[in-house]
């Protein structure tokens, strides 16, 4: 009989528990799990602490941009402190990683916006959760111009953007999203940079 999501690793009670750390990561199943395990059991001590060091690096690090939400080490983030970026354009995303997506293309070169998540009432995130009100504040306040929309082409995602229009749409800024060139229903990190250059190129009212 197969044995349960949940029994002891039989290599004893602390590969059980790693295994399981890794079980909670994005993508990784109980067989991919069992092979990082195996793969740290296997490395030397060095290497091992260096892994757990860069963790915990990250934990205590990493925080959210003062101005935009991107993630950064310091105050405020490479985008928000680069003075060659256009500063009447931002681009908002859902995540962080988003922006790093879309850098990549090397087609926009203004600033950005993180919202930190996408509206989903079953979910229990709502307008409250997300950084909304400090894209207003940039808005009314640093003359910005433009605003686009590159939240994920999903339901939530649309959601969210067409709330945020609403929100906008006394404000003097020009709305605009991305083109349909990503599929409705993916995500932004999963896109090749192509295809997102694209779609920053054919933006387009909303």
């Amino acid at each position: 009989m197969p044995r349960s999501f949940s029994e002891p690793h039989p290599f004893g009670p602390s590969m059980t528990r790693l295994v399981e750390e890794f079980t909670k990561l994005p993508g990784i199943g109980r067989k991919s799990a069992e092979r990082m395990a195996n793969h740290v059991l296997g490395a030397d001590e060095t290497d091992g602490r260096a892994l757990a060091e860069a963790i915990l690096a990250v934990k205590r690090n990493v925080k959210p941009c003062r101005v935009c939400g991107n993630l950064t080490e310091r105050d405020l983030c490479d985008v928000c402190e680069d003075p060659r970026r256009e500063r009447h354009a931002v681009c908002v995303v859902e995540q962080a990683r988003d922006v790093t997506a879309l850098e990549q293309t090397g087609v926009f070169n203004g600033l950005y916006h993180v919202l930190g998540g996408r509206l989903s009432p079953l979910d229990g995130v709502g307008p409250e959760q997300l950084n909304i009100n400090s894209l207003i504040r940039r808005v009314r306040n640093e003359g910005i111009t433009e605003i686009v929309m590159a939240t994920n082409p999903t339901l939530e995602g649309d959601g969210t953007a067409l709330f945020v229009s609403n929100l906008l749409e006394n404000e003097n800024v020009n709305i605009t999203r991305l083109a349909r060139g990503i599929a409705s229903g993916s995500v932004l990190e999963y896109a090749n940079r192509e295809m997102l250059a694209d779609a920053l190129r054919g933006r387009q009212g909303f």
